[in-house]
């Protein structure tokens, strides 16, 4: 089973979680988007949430309902991918440059669901640049100041601007992300802390204690993660 399919896998078993009525949170990236396509096949009339423009253009061309952040009292169920899935579902995300989103609206949610394919999982997290997002003013100095947070966890590497097509990738709220090529995270909490400690840094793409289960696509079929 190649990766997509295995994608895939993971973002119709997750769409059979959803229950008529739910209001559902839609996360970003190519898994995501298998759950999104999987969700309005089914039809269950649901309201979602969605964590990016692109994502949110998706599911109301699939004719879903999508309400903004704060529209509806709860959020019943969020499903997202992952760049990285580690011991206890410790999580790297922010590839797509909409972390601020997902963690917004995985913390507003009830229950979080993380699907990827099966070379998402990792033992230690890290190898995966982790995504870190600056306000625009005054970045080259954030830059600095994260340089002196991953040092303080003994990661000795500094954070390069994301860049596409010569020019700095701006997320949906118009903010830049730093991306830090730490290898090991072998406290991420520690990090997590320190990097939220840094005027200028927005968030990171550490989502820790937030994932409830993850659904895993392989080459048998999709399997079942808990924390």
């Amino acid at each position: 089973m190649s990766a997509e399919a295995q994608k895939q896998a993971a973002g119709e078993a997750a769409a059979a979680l959803v229950e008529r009525g739910m209001v559902v949170g839609l996360g970003t990236g190519s898994t995501a988007a298998w759950f999104v396509k999987a969700l309005a096949a089914r039809d269950l009339g649901v309201t979602c949430v969605a964590t990016s423009t692109s994502t949110a253009e998706l599911a109301v061309s699939l004719g879903i309902t999508v309400a903004e952040l704060g529209e509806t009292k709860t959020i019943d169920l969020t499903v997202d991918g992952a760049d990285e899935i580690g011991p206890g579902l410790s999580l790297i995300k922010g590839g797509g440059a909409a972390l601020l989103r997902e963690k917004l609206v995985w913390e507003a949610s009830r229950r979080c669901v993380v699907i990827a394919d099966a070379v998402k999982q990792v033992k230690v997290l890290g190898r995966f640049p982790l995504p870190i997002e600056v306000v625009a003013f005054g970045h080259k100095l954030t830059a600095l100041k994260i340089c002196d947070a991953l040092g303080e966890c003994d990661i000795g590497v500094a954070p390069r601007l994301r860049m596409r097509d010569g020019q700095p990738v701006r997320t949906d709220g118009g903010n830049l992300i730093y991306d830090a090529a730490c290898g090991r995270i072998e406290a991420p909490a520690a990090l997590a802390a320190a990097l939220k400690s840094v005027t200028g840094v927005v968030d990171h793409g550490l989502f820790l204690d937030l994932a409830d289960h993850a659904l895993i696509g392989g080459p048998d079929g999709v399997s079942t993660l808990e924390p």
